[in-house]
This record gives C-alpha cells, sequence and structure tokens, in this order.
C-alpha cells in the first residue's frame, strides 16, 4: 500500500503474477489441435484454419471484455491490461481439453468433462477476481450482492464461451 492505494510488485517479485507464456501456448494447442480434428473429418483447409483462428481470437475478446466490464462495474478499474488478457486466456486450456474429448468414440465423455472444464473456468476466474476486488475495492462493495451476481455471471459465462470453442466443424 502505497499513499492508500494497492500497488503490485515486479512479476519478478512475484510469484502470483500472471503472464502470457500458457494463455498462448494453450492458443496455440487449441489451433493445432483444431486443424488436426478438421483433417481427420476430412474438413481441412487453410481456410478452415483461419476461421478457426479468427474464432479463437474472437473468444479471447469476448472473454477479455466480459472480465473487464466486470471488473469495471465493480469498481476494481486498475488491473493491468495484460494481466486480464492472461486471465482471460486460461480458456484455452479448457478448450483444448474439451476439444480432445470431442473427438473421442465415447460421446458421453464430451459432455462429462465440458461440465468439468466449465466448473473449473468458473471457480478459477471467480477465484481470480475475488482475489483482485479484494486487493482493490473497499469492504462494503466486496459483499454486495451485486458482486456476488458478477461473479456467478462470469463463471456461468464459460460454458457457451467452451462450447463455441469446442465445436470445430460441427
Amino acid at each position: 500500500m502505497v499513499e492508500g492505494k494497492f500497488v503490485y510488485k515486479p512479476p519478478m517479485y512475484d510469484v502470483n503474477a500472471p503472464d502470457l507464456y500458457i494463455p498462448l501456448m494453450a492458443f496455440g494447442t487449441y489451433v493445432v489441435l483444431s486443424g488436426f480434428f478438421l483433417g481427420i473429418n476430412g474438413k481441412f483447409s487453410p481456410e478452415a484454419l483461419n476461421i478457426q483462428f479468427k474464432n479463437g481470437l474472437l473468444c479471447w475478446l469476448l472473454q477479455v471484455l466480459l472480465l473487464e466490464a466486470t471488473l469495471q462495474s465493480l469498481g476494481a478499474g486498475d488491473v493491468a491490461v495484460l494481466d486480464v488478457v492472461a486471465y482471460a486466456g486460461y480458456t484455452f486450456v479448457a478448450g483444448s481439453v474439451t476439444l480432445l474429448a470431442r473427438s473421442t468414440a465415447w460421446s458421453y465423455s464430451f459432455h462429462g468433462v465440458m461440465m468439468c472444464e466449465c466448473i473449473c473456468m468458473g471457480v478459477f476466474l471467480i477465484k481470480t477476481m475475488k482475489r483482485i476486488l479484494i486487493a482493490e475495492v473497499t469492504s462494503s462493495q466486496k459483499h454486495s450482492s451485486k458482486c456476488h451476481y458478477l461473479l456467478l455471471f462470469v463463471a456461468l459465462a464459460q460454458a457457451p464461451l467452451l462450447f463455441w470453442l469446442a465445436s470445430i466443424g460441427v
């Protein structure tokens, strides 16, 4: 705390500082897996892979906008944009796992993995957003019902985003 304001440590001194390594590698994995499964289904073309790439970027942008809007509406506007981009990029880890489950022969595995990944991403984002809110928002706003409902909305929004990511060539 400096002059009553929370100041983040440089990433070199903060073990919990978000970085873009895992989100970027997960995005690359998602695109490669999409191309692989498009090829297995006989639908591969550079245009189809380009569409998957653009869909992934659009999903990432929507997730960033969702998180930014939530943080802004809860009064935590001082969060670095790249931190939010990093948090939003973890969706591709879940998207890649869901994509692998969709390609298996057992059709029910997709639904189970999808539900599990939605819960995992929802819990991850709620815990992350609460950590940010604890650092930046006054105590009266932290425990408001508006805060809880917005965090629940962020968690529930993971289902359509993950379903969209997992629906390649369908």
